[in-house]
């Protein structure tokens, strides 16, 4: 059964795309971001969006679950379809949408209260669970984002007293808790540890085996190791924020057909 972002609407029958954007531009009031970039992102696959700084790669990705609507005046033309349905339709219930596109942001960010309140925090949003079904669907989010074994006997204690890596697979987990079908990632090894990182990448591999997952990352070895389709932003004295050149990550770090695409990922400029 597809998933739907409001009672209202019904996904195409025929759609079998986990995101399919179409000509899509994002404005910061009259700054232009992102221009005119389309493409396809797959079910069960992990796509990473690679680019120098400031190219549109974090906008692109906020404005897949509309999160870049939180950050004032801003503006949005084309489309993203979820499943065949339009994200940006009127009738779409933010709630629903971003329960269903999920987002862990660069630096952690848990909510200073328990461990269990923080997994717990979005299924109370959505419904009233009984304590028996909270404790499992906690228990069940936080061995998906392998971190039950560290937490499993301090579920009542401080979130931020966490290290690091520990904090950004809890948001994972608060995330993984409302049942996703897709998982937004905005560089969420950044601020890390390798050891951290290389927890983050392992679980990556996990997670894609039931969702789909989109991936910022600044990291061209991170790119090459989890993702499965690449996607290389880019600027240039005529166009901010474009999509230069997408593919699979074999054909992008082997065989791209873009000059610039090949000068990034063999480290000439970026």
């Amino acid at each position: 059964m597809q998933p739907r972002l409001d009672r209202s609407l019904t996904p195409e029958k025929d759609n079998s795309l986990a995101l399919c954007v179409q000509n899509l531009s994002f404005y910061y009031g009259d700054r232009k971001a992102v221009e005119g970039v389309s493409m396809d992102i797959y079910p069960g696959q992990v796509t990473a969006i690679i680019g120098p700084s400031g190219c549109g790669k974090s906008t692109f990705i906020k404005a897949l679950n509309r999160i870049g609507e939180l950050e004032g005046n801003v503006r949005v033309e084309g489309q993203v379809r979820f499943f065949g349905q339009d994200i940006y339709s009127r009738r779409v219930n933010l709630n629903r949408l971003r329960q269903q596109i999920g987002m862990v942001f660069q630096k952690p960010n848990p909510f200073p209260m328990s461990i269990y309140d923080n997994v717990a925090y979005g299924v109370r949003v959505f419904s009233r669970p009984s304590r028996s079904t909270l404790d499992e669907v906690v228990e069940t989010a936080l061995r998906g984002a392998a971190l039950w074994d560290e937490v499993k006997d301090n579920l009542g204690k401080s979130a931020l007293g966490l290290s690091g890596g520990q904090q950004q697979r809890l948001c994972i987990a608060r995330s993984l808790s409302v049942k996703p079908k897709i998982l937004l990632m905005d560089e969420p090894c950044s601020a890390l540890d390798p050891i951290a990182t290389m927890k983050i990448e392992e679980l990556l591999h996990q997670l894609r085996e039931e969702l789909t997952i989109v991936i910022v990352t600044h990291n061209m070895q991170q790119a090459s190791r989890v993702s499965d389709y690449t996607a290389f932003f880019s600027t240039d004295e005529s166009r901010i924020g474009q999509l230069v050149e997408m593919g699979s990550t074999t054909n992008i770090f082997t065989a791209a057909t873009n000059s610039r695409t090949r000068d990034y990922v063999e480290g000439r400029f970026g």
